[in-house]
């Protein structure tokens, strides 16, 4: 994922405020990142996920009940 530096950094700040201290992860995002912690790969399927919602135009997301 060093790659794609946006997708990355929604996963630091998804894990940052998922996970703010070592009493909810056991390291650093930095850390989680290079031993492929399961902290890590959740925050990196949010950050996919996140940009997938963000991505999809808002008619697509939104199916409104239709008026009477």
């Amino acid at each position: 994922m060093q790659h794609d530096l946006q997708l990355r950094a929604a996963a630091r700040a998804i894990y940052d405020a998922c996970y703010p201290s070592e009493e909810w992860a056991p390291c650093s995002f930095d850390e989680a990142e290079r031993y492929g912690t399961v902290h890590y790969r959740q925050a990196v399927g949010a950050a996919q996920e996140a940009r997938r919602a963000l991505a999809t135009p808002m008619h697509d997301q939104l199916t409104l009940p239709a008026l009477a």
